[in-house]
């Protein structure tokens, strides 16, 4: 740890839970939706949107990596299945993304963020598409990269190829921190960056992977860890 100069820290499920946001927000969708195109929510069950959305990440599986892209591609289709044209899709997607950017930072992580900034270049990586001055922590990473401006997702090497070179040190030199086994820890090793495991629940990690240079509960817990070397 003593080498590191540069980190890349994953979003979500790392610095915050997603998933209950996520529900959040699409549920204020629909809600939206019916408020002022029903005929769209009089068409679609919440089931039948994602069914919808499985059947768009499949036709523009090479574009899977860009999640608004994806949302608002379901936007226009059931828009249009709908009889609706498509001057809806920016105000429906401001709807879901107002919800989606009101997350619930866990306590430790703006301590930690700002003790870790003031040490190494502290770049965010992710797969989803946070808006990180929403959330109100842009000022705390010197860099952002997401999914869609690398043109791959995690666990892909290209994505962390972009994260190292935003960092402006060597991938040896780069940790990289996030709760994915598998997209965070493998992908990143694979691309040669130290890694660390945020394993908030205590999970076991799975067998067949290359197990992390470190693991921690929490990011705070990787502060001070880090602090020892400084």
């Amino acid at each position: 740890m003593k080498d590191i100069r540069a980190i890349t820290l994953d979003l979500d499920d790392t610095l915050w839970e997603i998933h209950p946001v996520i529900r959040r927000a699409e549920r204020r969708l629909y809600d939206w939706l019916g408020e002022n195109y029903p005929r769209i929510t009089e068409k679609f069950e919440p089931t039948d949107m994602r069914a919808v959305r499985n059947q768009v990440v499949a036709e523009f599986s090479e574009q899977s990596h860009d999640l608004t892209f994806l949302r608002r591609t379901v936007l226009t289709r059931v828009g249009a299945a709908a009889g609706y044209n498509d001057d809806f899709v920016d105000d429906a997607f401001a709807v879901f993304d107002k919800v989606r950017n009101n997350v619930d930072i866990f306590p430790e992580v703006i301590p930690a963020l700002e003790a870790l900034r003031e040490q190494y270049v502290v770049v965010a990586v992710t797969n989803g598409n946070a808006k990180l001055d929403v959330v109100g922590i842009d000022h705390l990473f010197h860099d952002f990269i997401t999914a869609a401006d690398a043109g791959a997702a995690k666990p892909a090497r290209q994505i962390f190829d972009v994260a190292v070179a935003a960092g402006g040190v060597s991938a040896s030199e780069t940790l990289h921190v996030g709760d994915h086994p598998e997209y965070d820890v493998a992908g990143a090793a694979d691309a040669g960056l130290r890694t660390a495991w945020v394993n908030r629940d205590g999970a076991s990690w799975p067998e067949g992977l290359a197990v992390p240079d470190v693991e921690v509960a929490h990011i705070g817990e990787l502060a001070r860890l880090l602090g020892k070397y400084k």
